[in-house]
């Protein structure tokens, strides 16, 4: 589905924790301490610390969960998003004189790959109620914070806590808020993450990309020349993310006997040079997992040897 240009952002300024309560953290440092009812994982337990899941490695880090586990991933008992609306967070006191690619080239990633043939090769996968993944996606547009980021990998909590303080009250329930902060990935061995919670109560799930300006540890090697190095790198793990977030929202719908998700299994593996959206635009991009492309082993080889993943071209 094609849409509409995303709105006008909006900057925000904030220099202190709103719309969760009760919640303290030191953004600088990235650590956190939650005792709010308004911010609470799910599936935890009722602890105020949201899982980490879909873990975008660096490469050569964590080979294991590279698509080494069983081959086919199953369902767990959850349900995956029919469609998705995504609205966008920069958080970093850079992002307010950035003049590069990166806020509207991430922009048209989501504008276009609503509709794509990539959206579509995750729609075999169908939730506990039977309703299957879709190609829908509506983008909302993007939001800037230009408080100060963390300054090494952050908790999960944090990154909810930037959500609900950005969103305001209340959010629209099941809405995907991928989180870009200034900060290089230093020596932390991943490059991105999704995870879910809920702010005042209202399920939200959301990611967390490090800048990836100059790091050949998170850079699918674009030669085309379309986008800037760090953007491009970016669109890749964002459609990691993303892919993960629609086929397992809330870590309990379609992984492998080894935890990894259909994006993980497929991960820094490229079926095609460039991936063409809905809008025209074109990157390069991992592929995602099929089970029916493995059955019939029509899928192209992830790095364990295992043919399975589609492309989306």
């Amino acid at each position: 589905m094609h849409h509409s240009p995303a709105p006008l952002s909006l900057v925000f300024l904030f220099t202190a924790l709103a719309g969760c309560g009760g919640s303290s953290q030191d953004t600088a440092s990235g650590d956190v301490a939650t005792s709010s009812d308004a911010l609470t994982a799910q599936g935890e337990h009722g602890s105020a610390e949201p899982p980490m899941r879909g873990i975008h490695w660096a490469r050569g880090q964590a080979g294991a969960h590279h698509g080494g586990g069983s081959s086919l991933m199953t369902l767990h008992g959850g349900n995956v998003l029919p469609s998705i609306s995504v609205k966008a967070i920069f958080w970093g006191t850079t992002w307010g004189t950035y003049s590069g690619d990166k806020l509207t080239g991430l922009d048209s990633f989501y504008l276009g790959v609503g509709g794509s043939n990539y959206a579509g090769t995750t729609t075999e996968y169908a939730g506990e109620n039977g309703v299957h993944v879709g190609t829908a996606v509506s983008y909302g547009g993007h939001l800037v914070d230009t408080s100060p980021a963390p300054s090494r990998a952050p908790a999960t909590s944090v990154i909810l806590n930037e959500v609900c303080k950005v969103i305001g009250t209340p959010p629209t329930a099941n809405l995907y808020y991928p989180v870009y902060v200034d900060t290089p990935r230093g020596n932390a061995n991943y490059c991105a993450w999704h995870s879910w919670g809920s702010c005042n109560g209202v399920p939200v799930e959301f990611g967390f990309f490090f800048s990836l300006d100059g790091d050949p540890g998170c850079d699918p090697q674009d030669t085309s020349g379309l986008h800037s190095q760090g953007l491009t790198a970016l669109a890749n793990v964002s459609g990691h993310e993303f892919s993960e977030t629609t086929t397992d929202p809330r870590g309990a719908s379609w992984f492998d006997s080894s935890g990894a998700e259909n994006a993980d299994k497929c991960a820094w593996t490229f079926g095609a040079p460039l991936v063409s959206f809905a809008n025209g635009t074109q990157w390069k991009i991992q592929g995602n997992w099929s089970n029916v492309a493995y059955t019939a082993r029509t899928g192209y080889l992830n790095l364990s040897g295992q043919p399975g993943c589609l492309a989306g071209r």
